[in-house]
C-alpha cells in the first residue's frame, strides 16, 4: 500500500529551498508568513543578525480568516515601518501564494511595504 505525501513535510521541503535562495539583510529584511489551520503569523526577520524587527498575529481578530489574514498584513506593515523598513522580501513560507497569503501580502503593500 502507498502512503499518501504528508502536506506539511512537502511545504517545509519547498520553504527549506526557497530558504537557500533568499535571505533578509538589515536593508531589506525577510517578511515571513506562517499559516495554521486557524491562525496566520508573520515576521519581519533580519537573517543576518539574526533579529526579529517586527512581527504580527491573528490571534485576537474576528472575522473570515482571509480578513483576519489582511488585518495582520496592514498590522505587520505598520509595525515595519514604525522600525523604518520600508522595503522587504517577501518569505511566503513554502504555501501557494494563493488565499491567506495572497490576503495578507496585499495588505501588506497597500499599507506602505515594497516586495
Amino acid at each position: 500500500m502507498i502512503s499518501k505525501p504528508d502536506k506539511n513535510k512537502l511545504r517545509q521541503r519547498r520553504h527549506t529551498r526557497v530558504r537557500g535562495k533568499i535571505s533578509g539583510t538589515s536593508e531589506t529584511p525577510r517578511l515571513n508568513v506562517f499559516r495554521s489551520n486557524t491562525n496566520i503569523y508573520a515576521q519581519v526577520i533580519d537573517d543576518v543578525a539574526g533579529v526579529t524587527l517586527a512581527s504580527a498575529n491573528s490571534l485576537k481578530l474576528t472575522g473570515s480568516k482571509s480578513e483576519q489574514a489582511a488585518q495582520v498584513g496592514t498590522a505587520i506593515a505598520e509595525a515595519a515601518k514604525a522600525k523604518g523598513v520600508e522595503v522587504v522580501v517577501f518569505d511566503r513560507g513554502g504555501y501557494l501564494y494563493h488565499g491567506r497569503v495572497q490576503a495578507l501580502a496585499e495588505a501588506a503593500r497597500e499599507a506602505g511595504l515594497k516586495f
